[in-house]
């Protein structure tokens, strides 16, 4: 083919992707910041839609999606508030799913801090201990019930710092103003191994599941870069990058 009827077909194929490609405004739990990152840049390549994202605490998103946030979809930290906007006429029905099950991990900037999770919280052997909000984060939720489960809870209490959400307590230990805290797995985690630090990996009977939905909103119904985008969080390549972090998958 003469080059110039190439030029002009790769041409037209980029105005169709051009003309196709559409922005999806969401918002996502905090905890799922890196493989979110990942997953959207293989998204926008593969696709041409962009993604407009916003990070924060599961509650204060339900909140702000409650309040008329211009969000088109949610990706959960819990499945109890997509449920409640499933319920409440804000999400379409049916297009909620499990995306990722996440694991709990007391850590620490320390290489050497963390060897045994249990037996450091019972010596007592930390300056402070950071959580996030258990009334806004489920992570916070988790390391609760995982400290009522090892008896540690009232005695930790007067170290705990609590952190807005969990990319927030995660920044408390790692500026040293926690020595350690527990976080999201996926926080600490790539391809399988802790990157940073020392961390005990809390086992999952220690707290309920932390099961994270997704749920497209009313307003996202009908853009084509959202449930594309949702499509794409079940396909091997997105599957890929959260199990790299540390979540199962369904």
């Amino acid at each position: 083919m003469p080059r110039i009827r190439l030029l002009l077909l790769a041409l037209g194929l980029a105005a169709a992707v051009s003309v196709c490609a559409e922005e999806a405004q969401i918002a996502v739990a905090a905890n799922f910041t890196a493989p979110m990152k990942a997953i959207i840049a293989l998204f926008e390549d593969d696709t041409g839609h962009s993604v407009k994202v916003s990070f924060g605490s599961t509650g204060k998103l339900y909140a702000q999606i409650k309040n008329g946030a211009p969000f088109e979809a949610l990706l959960a930290a819990d499945q109890r508030r997509p449920e409640l906007l499933e319920e409440e006429g804000v999400g379409v029905p049916g297009s909620r799913f499990t995306y990722a099950i996440g694991s709990l991990a007391l850590w620490s900037a320390d290489a050497e801090k963390v060897e045994d999770g249990p037996a450091l919280l019972e010596s007592g052997d930390f300056n402070k201990l950071s959580i996030a909000n258990p009334k806004l984060a489920p992570y916070g939720e988790a390391a609760v019930e995982t400290l009522e489960a090892l008896g540690q809870k009232a005695e930790v209490e007067p170290k705990l710092v609590m952190g807005e959400n969990i990319a927030q307590t995660y920044q408390f230990i790692d500026t040293g103003n926690a020595d350690i805290g527990f976080v999201a797995l996926s926080q600490v985690m790539k391809d399988g191994e802790i990157v940073k630090g020392s961390g005990w990996i809390v086992p999952s009977e220690m707290h309920a599941p932390i099961n994270q939905d997704a749920l497209i909103l009313n307003s996202g119904k009908d853009n084509p870069a959202v449930t594309e985008l949702f499509a794409y969080l079940q396909g091997e390549k997105a599957e890929a990058i959260i199990h790299d972090f540390g979540y199962e998958t369904e």
